[in-house]
């Protein structure tokens, strides 16, 4: 069973608008998971451009020895990405499922400003419970 470490949901321009730690060996603070959200858009946009394949939409996956970047990318631009063990299997279903409790709870808020960060504790609560459910049960989506 893979461990999620952390969650970050970027908007289009690159800032970061929700970030949530689940218990990840070495916690970040704020301006950290700011820095790693600014770089992780900036790898997107230039390996889009760097890419030799015509329509590439960037970076989907990045594997390291002691972690996995698995990321989403919307439609609108919005990115989703989540640091996991290395070897995660199913990662993409968790990002698509993150996607549609964005669009469901925060997108539809009648309160939320676009491109602002997320403060909606019924997509907290469905996010938590998401991940927390056999930290990926929901796997045959």
């Amino acid at each position: 069973m893979a461990a999620i470490c952390s969650l970050y949901i970027i908007n289009k321009s690159g800032g970061l608008i929700y970030y949530k730690d689940y218990g990840s060996a070495g916690r970040m603070d704020t301006n950290d998971s700011l820095r790693v959200a600014s770089l992780w858009h900036s790898m997107h946009a230039i390996s889009q451009q760097l890419s030799p394949v015509s329509g590439c939409l960037g970076i989907d996956l990045l594997q390291a020895d002691t972690f996995d970047l698995h990321c989403f990318q919307s439609l609108t631009g919005t990115k989703i990405f989540v640091v996991c063990e290395p070897g995660a299997q199913y990662m993409e279903s968790l990002l698509k499922f993150v996607y549609e409790l964005y669009t469901d709870y925060v997108l539809k808020n009648p309160f939320y400003e676009m491109e602002m960060p997320i403060r909606c504790e019924l997509f907290d609560i469905n996010l938590t419970q998401a991940v927390q459910k056999d930290r990926v049960a929901f796997l045959g989506r």
